[in-house]
């Protein structure tokens, strides 16, 4: 079954915790850390002081999605802070393969990320050194944006290169209840999801949805 993964960037700035707690309660897979410097994309969020405060407050897996420049000097401190996945951009680690090392010494799982631009055929090489490919269906940067549905071929895609490998494939953006289906049928494991879960009222509702649509 498809897990859900609810983007901390949509959720109630002013009240954080409890938005962690609510999605919980509700259902939720594992939470979902956007991570922006304002460099790779336009726009700044959150470090590793708001997740290390997160951290005790639910029992769900942490996904970290370094949207940073160098994130090679960020590794260490998100994982202190409770991280048990890292994914950084295949398009500004400079050494791929030492970056997914780092991620892996201090004991997480490691992620790579692609930009809806970006080929599929630039992950190869990693396949075996990672555990999750996350495929941007927007421009990351900003939530709210339209899913490009350009990204479910690149889920179907990456599917077929990984074959048996243990290898999941996430997708992130613009990701609701109606393109959920679509999503789930091309291969993707873990959706990412904002508005459509931190949005709705009932969100353990809006998580079913996701999940079964």
């Amino acid at each position: 079954m498809v897990q859900i993964a609810p983007s901390l960037l949509a959720a109630n700035a002013a009240r954080l915790g409890s938005e962690v707690k609510k999605i919980t309660k509700a259902g939720a897979d594992l939470l979902h850390l956007d991570i922006m410097d304002g460099h790779f994309v336009p726009n700044l969020t959150f470090g590793p002081h708001i997740v290390k405060q997160l951290r005790p407050l639910t029992n769900l897996p942490f996904d970290v999605h370094l949207m940073l420049t160098n994130p090679q000097g960020f590794i260490r401190p998100f994982a202190e802070a409770g991280a048990d996945l890292i994914t950084v951009h295949v398009e500004c680690a400079d050494n791929l393969a030492d970056t997914i090392d780092m991620i892996k010494k201090q004991g997480c799982r490691a992620g790579v990320a692609l930009r809806p631009k970006t080929s599929i055929s630039q992950i190869i090489p990693y396949l075996p050194m990672i555990d999750l490919v996350l495929v941007m269906s927007v421009e990351p940067g900003f939530g709210g944006q339209a899913f490009q549905k350009e990204a479910l071929n690149k889920i179907a895609g990456l599917k077929d290169l990984i074959g048996t490998k243990k290898v999941l494939v996430s997708v992130d953006g613009g990701v609701n209840p109606v393109v959920a289906p679509a999503c789930r049928l091309a291969g993707a494991d873990i959706l990412v999801a904002g508005s459509a879960v931190f949005g709705p009222k009932n969100t353990a509702e809006a998580i079913e949805r996701l999940k079964h649509d």
